[in-house]
């Protein structure tokens, strides 16, 4: 390999929210921290370059979007994903979650249902509450492993709840699914039916494992492009998530004017000078750090699955076709779900991600981020390990 993922970067002394804010959270207890979802591998070397030149400018003033972002948005989305972009199309904004909010305060009004899956990434629930708007969850189904949708009880509550925005992981966090052309189809057609709005955080659609195929909705069918909204960004596949740049992918040109005249009135189309840069940076010359990068990955989430059906073959998890994160079931513990997190910090000495936080579904469940070098991640599988053979502290 090119580049070094088994290094280990210290860290404690960067404000790291993963490594600095831990003691918060789990308490005094030295801990491992597997939990929020950034990586812990050192960034491309080319995207710092770009950045260092940014710093010998000795400016760092005002800056606006250059033409060659733009371009090198356009040719990834083409080049990875077959999704066929203009320049018009693309909006900024600083995060997806942002963008969400963004969402929901443009096209619904304050008490409107608005659909997400459970489980499903905690931040669309509280972005709906925030917003007093209603939450509507659809549970995911769990067969053979693999989440799947219930498209008869989507339809249902679009019909019942008069539902106006489905918010959807795509690929699917926690649960790691990469949703098939098929099943994008049948959702997308439901709304298309019932005129819902469809958002889609495609946020890691870059990191899918062979031999599975990412598929932005809105490159499925040119009708799609009427009511789907796109948010991704290069944050999440580049480990870039400090530079605060995302975009919104928006095709229909009534919905544009809407989100660009919303952005206006809170001055939320303003990126800084380091997301612009590292986003060009990152969609010109990232392709071989990210082709590396997914069979590390691979070779550390082989590892885990190894490990769990050894050494604690009683547990139940879902292999993730995508995304660094695992998500395994905890209920062979006996332990309840507001002590369990405590119980792997304090016992385990491991921070991870409680499942109840995903939704009611997520009871009893943990997500463990594997985007470490590959000797963090035993160490963790071996704290993991101890907090499954002492229940009782």
């Amino acid at each position: 390999m090119d580049f070094n993922f088994d290094e280990f970067i210290d860290r404690h002394e960067q404000n790291s929210i993963k490594w600095g804010y831990p003691k918060t959270l789990f308490g005094d207890d030295p801990i491992l921290p597997m939990w929020v979802a950034d990586m812990d591998f050192a960034n491309p070397p080319l995207i710092l370059n770009e950045l260092k030149k940014l710093l010998d400018q000795r400016i760092l003033g005002y800056t606006f979007p250059p033409d060659t972002l733009y371009q090198a948005i356009i040719n990834w989305q083409e080049e990875h994903h077959n999704f066929a972009l203009t320049a018009h199309d693309i909006l900024f904004s600083p995060g997806v979650v942002p963008s969400i909010a963004l969402l929901i305060q443009t096209f619904t009004k304050e008490q409107d249902a608005v659909m997400i899956h459970d489980p499903v990434y905690n931040p669309f629930e509280t972005m709906v509450t925030l917003n007093n708007r209603r939450v509507v969850r659809s549970s995911l189904i769990n067969i053979d492993g693999l989440f799947r949708m219930d498209f008869k009880d989507i339809e249902q509550q679009f019909i019942l709840e008069n539902i106006k925005l489905f918010i959807l992981s795509n690929p699917q966090n926690p649960g790691g699914r990469v949703w098939t052309k098929q099943e994008l189809i049948q959702l997308a057609d439901l709304c298309q039916k019932y005129q819902v709005l469809l958002c889609s955080d495609e946020i890691h659609g870059d990191l899918v494992y062979q031999p599975e195929s990412f598929f932005p909705v809105a490159a499925i069918n040119e009708a799609y492009k009427e009511f789907v909204i796109t948010l991704t960004a290069a944050t999440k596949t580049f480990n870039l998530a400090g530079t605060k740049n995302s975009m919104i992918f928006v095709q229909n040109e009534t919905l544009r004017s809407a989100l660009v005249l919303a952005q206006a009135k809170t001055e939320q189309n303003s990126i800084n000078t380091f997301g612009y840069a590292a986003t060009e940076a990152a969609f010109t010359t990232g392709g071989p750090w990210l082709e590396e990068l997914l069979t590390y990955l691979k070779i550390n989430l082989d590892t885990i699955c190894t490990f769990f059906d050894t050494e604690l073959p009683e547990v139940s998890y879902i292999k993730p076709q995508g995304t660094y994160l695992f998500w395994f079931d905890c209920s062979t513990i006996g332990i309840p779900d507001e002590i369990l997190t405590d119980h792997f910090a304090k016992v385990g000495k491991i921070g991870l991600n409680a499942g109840s936080a995903y939704g009611p579904a997520g009871a009893q469940y943990m997500r463990l981020n594997f985007a470490a070098p590959h000797a963090v991640v035993i160490d963790g599988l071996d704290r993991i390990k101890y907090a499954f053979d002492h229940p009782t502290g």
